[in-house]
């Protein structure tokens, strides 16, 4: 008979949340393929030089897509799933007055927001630490 220890147990809960942090940065890839494609096949192409509010968010909702859909495979409830879309968005509230006013430019915009959206889904995730780790 196996005994699992207190602190084995803590390690490998860990270890779950870890991976489900690795699988949220992953499963953005595919949504912006796809639907990156797809707004291409439509014509929709905005860049970050000509529109890029409109560039930032789409791509926020193509990583969001792909999070969202792999977040319903492994069973989460809506709720978790729209907080996870929401560190993709939330970056740009302060951003976008950055950008409107002259101070920051599309490609700075896209850059600052990607790096903030990492720690921001790690804070979505913390709250919800049990969810993550089991």
């Amino acid at each position: 008979m196996t005994h699992t220890t207190p602190e084995r147990h803590a390690a490998r809960r860990w270890g779950r949340f870890a991976l489900h942090y690795l699988e949220m940065v992953v499963a953005m890839f595919p949504g912006m393929v796809a639907l990156g494609l797809l707004w291409s096949a439509l014509g929709i192409d905005p860049s970050y030089d000509r529109e890029p509010e409109l560039a930032y968010l789409l791509m926020a909702f193509d990583m969001s897509a792909g999070m969202a859909a792999w977040m319903r495979v492994r069973g989460h409830a809506r709720a978790p799933a729209l907080e996870m879309c929401g560190a993709m968005f939330a970056p740009v509230v302060p951003l976008f007055p950055l950008l409107w006013l002259g101070l920051i430019d599309g490609m700075t915009l896209m850059v600052a927001a990607h790096v903030a959206m990492f720690p921001l889904m790690l804070a979505v995730m913390l709250r919800r630490r049990a969810e993550y780790a089991h």
